[in-house]
């Protein structure tokens, strides 16, 4: 039934017009104003694939050393992270419509006097996907403006981090 919610919106918006006589042309269907929701099922979706998909990787390692960890990202709604070996791949809403996939190394040493550098240094680490909207009002998302399936994001950064988080 959610994804008819956007009739219970029409609705709304028709009663408002019977009662407040003005008429709205504008055909935004909530484009903006869904972008918080759909940034927080779209990371969840993703988040889901990964519980799964670590989960079967634990199961057939069959050792607890080296296991993928999935924690949540306290004060934040849906972030969360993988965890193996002091090895970190991070996802985040940076914004309403914007989500940031980020690696970290728990080992790695930054040299703090240059913040220039420092701030260079992550943002060329952190992969964006970018919510884009259709011809039809629908929702896209899309990394370097190719449309993302979750499946196969999930399948490259699930093998990239085995891969670099392994000692």
């Amino acid at each position: 039934m959610e994804t008819m919610s956007w009739i219970k919106d029409l609705v709304l918006s028709e009663q408002k017009m019977e009662e407040d006589g003005v008429v709205d042309f504008s055909m935004d269907f909530g484009f903006t104003s869904d972008l918080k929701a759909e940034s927080h099922d779209f990371i969840q979706e993703i988040k889901a694939s990964f519980i799964e998909t670590s989960s079967v990787f634990n199961q057939l390692r069959g050792s607890s050393e080296g296991s993928v960890k999935i924690y949540g990202i306290s004060g934040t709604e849906a972030d969360f992270m993988l965890f193996r070996n002091g090895y970190k791949l991070i996802f985040s809403v940076k914004e309403p419509g914007t989500l940031s996939i980020r690696f970290h190394n728990i080992g790695l040493l930054v040299p703090q006097n240059n913040t220039a550098d420092t701030n260079a240094a992550a943002n060329a680490n952190e992969a964006l996907i970018i919510a884009t909207k259709g011809p039809f009002g629908e929702l896209a998302w899309k990394y370097q403006g190719q449309e993302v399936k979750t499946n196969h994001l999930v399948k490259y950064y699930f093998s990239r981090f085995i891969k670099e988080s392994t000692r």
